[in-house]
């Protein structure tokens, strides 16, 4: 079946609206992500639904986001070189700033995440750090979990392995050993045979001797 086209104007109905207003809320931060991931691109939106609550994405920090969108205006608007010299050397000014800001609360975060400098913290607050340590170690464990479950699986292999290897080798020696038994056995039959024709031959021999022995005795009365 075709898909419809959606009609772009205002949804009468309520429940369907607010329904709406979610589906592509998070379709548009989704590609938002995307765009943001892919091209490696600063963005920042903030949505306001029709009942006032805010609704934000920023690839970044939102704070940042919004003061350099407000110097880039402000950078704009200006045509005299000198002024716009001037802003630039305020803007980097206030960059280096705001970046030293953020590196201090990053560490001061990264050091809460640690569980030091925690007396400050109010009750929500340790509530929200507690929840980010369990998720971290949640999927620490994951992460653990699943390279044992490789580590295990590659030994069963290496098990697996070694053990036909050693039923090949085992053929391998019965084979060796029954065929070095049955040269035993042959040189055996060999031995004896030539000890019969020794024998053979010493008693033609003797009987040859024997028979002479008589004729000379007959020669001479």
């Amino acid at each position: 079946m075709v898909r419809q086209k959606i009609q772009i104007k205002k949804i009468d109905n309520l429940t369907a609206r607010q329904v709406t207003f979610s589906k592509r809320r998070r379709g548009l931060f989704k590609k938002a992500q995307e765009l943001s991931t892919l091209c490696d691109a600063d963005i920042g939106l903030i949505v306001f639904s029709a009942t006032g609550k805010l609704f934000e994405y920023s690839s970044s920090s939102m704070m940042q986001l919004i003061e350099k969108h407000k110097m880039q205006s402000e950078r704009d608007s200006m045509d005299n070189p000198e002024q716009l010299h001037s802003y630039n050397l305020l803007s980097e000014k206030k960059t280096h700033a705001m970046l030293s800001r953020d590196f201090v609360e990053k560490n001061r975060e990264l050091r809460q995440l640690h569980g030091e400098e925690l007396q400050g913290l109010g009750l929500d607050d340790l509530m929200k750090l507690e929840k980010l340590v369990e998720g971290g170690i949640s999927r620490v464990l994951k992460i653990k979990g699943d390279k044992f479950m490789k580590e295990i699986s590659s030994l069963k292999k290496k098990e697996a392995q070694l053990q036909e290897e050693n039923s090949q080798l085992k053929q391998q020696s019965q084979a060796r050993l029954n065929e070095e038994g049955q040269n035993v056995i042959e040189q055996g039959h060999s031995a004896d045979s030539i000890t019969n024709n020794r024998s053979l031959v010493n008693s033609h021999q003797d009987y040859n001797d024997s028979d002479t022995s008589l004729k000379l005795c007959l020669a001479f009365p």
